[in-house]
């Protein structure tokens, strides 16, 4: 943490990450539904991973650790967005999302704990701060009564732990191998999923096959993409107990902030309160 370079990585994926949000839901309205969005983003990875594999002249660590980690990271992130789309099969979005939206909480344990990571006394209150603020950004309002299995419950809790996981090997991974080795082995597992992906599609519901959809997908996609790079060099440079918290406070304020000026929606007081507390969070977290 001797320099920002980590955070101004952190900033543009919170930035990217908040307008891939935002607009997201333009290609589901699209007719691209959530499981072919996959293999759009999967296939975009490749250009942010030709990028980061000619920086390194195309020599990525082929050791067994490096694999390793590369196929845990991988697996961890891929995986819990496939099984993502299965929990909202099974359950409410405004119960789900919040439930998954915690967890930087799995990641912050394993670095503090693992990683032996310090924190200032600030820091420290932003990530309490953040970890409320999470949920309540994710806050979405129920619009039945319906009531609902434990399934999502199980479903949620293993994406919960996936994602917290993926960002905390990505630590780990930084100290022993390239930023974009890991990026590299990341997309070689997201891709391989694909088949996964187009077996779980219903594919008896209408699909936008056309090329105007694909593309707009494709290129809402590629900002999710470039920030899955950056985001291995912010946790390279910085902390994971910071960048985590930070990055899921940050984004989906830009996502709502983005949502209420071109889409008009105003968000409940509990999503209100929870940019209130994401900004303070920011704040306490870059000090």
């Amino acid at each position: 943490m001797k320099h920002k370079s980590w955070f101004w990585y952190a900033l543009i994926v919170t930035l990217f990450w908040g307008v891939w949000g935002a607009l997201s839901e333009t290609s589901v309205k699209a007719g691209i539904p959530p499981t072919i969005g996959y293999v759009i983003w999967a296939i975009t990875l490749l250009v942010p991973a030709i990028i980061a594999l000619k920086i390194i002249n195309w020599k990525p660590e082929k050791d067994k650790r490096s694999i390793l980690y590369g196929f845990i990271i991988g697996l961890s992130g891929s995986a819990g967005q496939l099984v993502l789309f299965q929990a909202l099969k099974h359950g409410p979005a405004y119960l789900i999302f919040p439930f998954v939206s915690l967890s930087p909480l799995v990641t912050v344990f394993l670095s503090f704990f693992l990683l032996k990571e310090k924190i200032k006394p600030k820091a420290l209150v932003g990530i309490i701060i953040a970890l409320f603020a999470i949920p309540l950004l994710s806050y979405q309002q129920p619009e039945n009564a319906e009531k609902y299995g434990s399934l999502w419950i199980l479903l949620a809790l293993a994406v919960f732990l996936a994602w917290g996981v993926q960002a905390y090997y990505i630590k780990v991974a930084n100290n022993h191998m390239k930023a974009e080795s890991i990026f590299f082995y990341m997309t070689l597992v997201s891709v391989s999923l694909i088949p996964v992906a187009i077996f779980l599609t219903d594919f008896s519901a209408p699909i936008n096959w056309g090329t105007k959809g694909l593309f707009m997908a494709a290129g809402i996609q590629l900002l999710n993409s470039i920030g899955a790079l950056l985001i291995v060099y912010a946790f390279r440079y910085g902390k994971a107990i910071i960048v985590s918290p930070l990055i899921n406070t940050g984004a989906p304020v830009i996502t709502i902030a983005i949502s209420l000026i071109v889409y008009g929606i105003v968000p409940h007081l509990l999503v209100f309160i929870g940019m209130l507390l994401a900004l303070l969070a920011i704040f306490l977290l870059t000090q």
